[in-house]
């Protein structure tokens, strides 16, 4: 099977992920991996931590068409604005972050990856300088002119997707309505079946209310909006239960007989994906034009230049990455 290629992106220069990715580099991978970011930084990190990987530097001009030996990793250079010391944020180097990813997500749009993994970044260091950011699923949205995405984070056989997501708790059942909770059952739906191949995905959907709202007596969100949403995807052919109890739905009663969770908020699904998965979970962007995996975690400033990581959670980002790009035409 011929390799595919896939743009990988350390994230925050001074966190842990240009280590993550390193430590990943000891090994030959099975597809064609570019890390977008700067080469002396790799090359000074490896030295930090004594990792016997050179980075080697790729251009758009000629693509390697074989993935790289254990040791070496593919680099395309890209500047950096200031000297980058581990565990140490620089708002000087926000402009450099942001072009990592800008060159990752144009790459898949031009065909030259067949999608992008990204380490993590910190959001307050690149608002500190002057860019408005508020996430790379956001910042990812608006470079690919995608009106609507859906979180979904998994682990093992366990799918949540977020109907909302970075919300104070507050503000959760003003934002769900019938037409937002409506496209992200079908996006849900869709990238189920085309980025993930699953033919016919069912849909365990959590109720908002404690008791999915017991009939009205704890909330009149299921009966108003939920349910008959439910009810008009379900003409439409898509296999949808519920809405269900959050506190019995993630149950093996229920979940061996599901592809996918969808929670109404962050903290109704995410904390018991991380209980299950956390350290090896993934996140997925769904809804974009391309394929788009992350880790499960923070920068982790104090760890960065330690070797005192895991990286179990890049390599599910790496490998459902990869999968995903099997499904494709």
């Amino acid at each position: 099977m011929k390799p595919h290629r896939f743009a990988l992106t350390p994230g925050e220069p001074a966190g842990i992920g240009p280590d993550l990715c390193l430590m990943l580099a000891l090994h030959a991978q099975p597809h064609i991996l570019i890390a977008v970011t700067n080469s002396g930084l790799l090359t000074e990190r490896a030295a930090q931590l004594s990792l016997a990987v050179t980075p080697l530097e790729v251009t758009p001009a000629a693509w390697p068409d074989k993935p790289a030996p254990a040791g070496v990793l593919y680099v395309w250079n890209t500047p950096l604005a200031a000297q980058v010391v581990a565990g140490q944020l620089n708002p000087a180097n926000a402009g450099f972050v942001l072009e990592t990813l800008t060159r990752a997500a144009q790459g898949c749009i031009a065909g030259d990856f067949a999608g992008m993994i990204t380490a993590p970044v910190h959001k307050g260091v690149i608002n500190e300088g002057g860019v408005a950011f508020s996430g790379h699923t956001e910042f990812l949205a608006d470079l690919t002119a995608t009106p609507q995405v859906v979180m979904m984070l998994a682990t093992g056989d366990l799918r949540v997707a977020l109907v909302t997501t970075h919300l104070p708790l507050r503000e959760v059942a003003d934002s769900i309505t019938s037409e937002r909770l409506e496209r992200v059952i079908r996006i849900l739906h869709a990238d189920l079946v085309s980025k993930f191949g699953i033919a016919s995905p069912r849909i365990l959907i959590c109720g908002l209310n404690p008791h999915a709202g017991e009939g009205g007596h704890l909330g009149h969100e299921e009966i108003d909006i939920i349910v008959p949403t439910l009810q008009r995807l379900r003409l439409k052919g898509l296999d949808l239960r519920g809405p269900l109890p959050a506190d019995t739905l993630f149950t093996p009663k229920y979940l061996e007989h599901c592809d996918a969770v969808l929670a109404m908020y962050h903290d109704q699904g995410l904390p018991v994906l991380k209980y299950k998965g956390f350290g090896a979970a993934v996140n997925v962007t769904l809804g974009l034009p391309i394929i788009r995996t992350s880790v499960d975690h923070g920068t982790a400033l104090d760890l960065a230049g330690t070797g005192r990581i895991d990286t179990g959670s890049l390599r599910v980002a790496l490998e459902t990455a990869y999968q995903m790009a099997e499904t494709q035409p």
